[in-house]
C-alpha cells in the first residue's frame, strides 16, 4: 500500500521537480528513487508563521511518520516556504529540530537531513558548486527512518563515497548545466 500525495502546492511541485531532476536524476542520493517510485515520500508544506509553530509541525510530522509503516510512508519532506529564508537562521533551527527528536524519544529511530536554497558547507564559498548537493528550492527538513537508512547503506557498498562522487558530478555539470537541468517546467 502506498500513500497518495500529489504535488498540488507550488512548493511541493518545486520540490518534486528538484528531487526527480537533481537528487534522483543525478543520482545524488541512490536511496531516493525507490521510495519516490513507490509513492512512499510524504510532502508536507509548513504553514507555520513562527519558530514555535514550525517546531510543533515538525513534532507532529515525526509522530505521523512513526505511526505509519515504512511501506506506506518511508520518509517525510517538511517544506518550509514561508520562513527561514536566511541559511544561518535555518541552521540555528536545526538545534530545535534535534530537540524535538529528543523530546519525543525518537532519537535512534529517526534522523534529519537538511536542505536549503542557500546551503553552504563550512569552508566553502557561497557560490561553490558543491554546496548544491544540499540546495533545495525551499528550506526543507528530511525526516528519515534510521532502520531504512541502515538497510540502504548496507545494500550500497560505496555509501561512504557518495559525497565525493556528488561533488565530482556537480563540478562536471557546473552552474550553467545545473541551472538548465532545474529550469521549469
Amino acid at each position: 500500500m502506498t500513500e497518495a500525495n500529489p504535488p498540488t502546492h507550488p512548493a511541493v511541485a518545486d520540490t518534486v521537480r528538484w528531487l526527480e531532476r537533481a537528487v534522483i536524476g543525478l543520482n545524488l542520493c541512490p536511496f531516493a528513487k525507490a521510495p519516490h517510485v513507490k509513492g512512499q515520500i510524504h510532502y508536507q508544506v509548513s504553514q507555520a508563521k513562527g519558530l514555535e509553530g514550525l517546531r510543533d509541525e515538525l513534532m507532529q510530522a515525526l509522530q505521523d511518520l512513526a505511526a505509519l509503516p515504512a511501506e506506506v510512508r518511508e520518509t517525510t519532506l517538511l517544506i518550509v516556504p514561508h520562513m527561514l529564508h536566511d541559511f544561518l537562521d535555518f541552521n540555528d533551527f536545526l538545534d530545535e529540530a534535534d530537540g524535538a527528536l529528543h523530546e519525543l524519544g525518537l532519537e535512534g529511530e529517526f534522523q534529519m537531513a537538511s536542505f536549503h536554497p542557500s546551503y553552504q558547507f563550512a569552508g566553502t564559498e557561497a557560490d561553490d558548486i558543491t554546496n548544491f548537493t544540499n540546495r533545495s528550492p525551499h528550506p526543507t527538513l528530511h525526516l528519515i527512518r534510521e532502520a531504512s537508512m541502515d538497510k540502504a547503506v548496507a545494500a550500497y557498498p560505496e555509501a561512504a563515497e557518495i559525497y565525493e562522487r556528488n561533488m565530482d558530478v556537480l563540478r562536471r555539470l557546473g552552474h550553467a548545466g545545473l541551472s538548465q537541468l532545474l529550469k521549469a517546467p
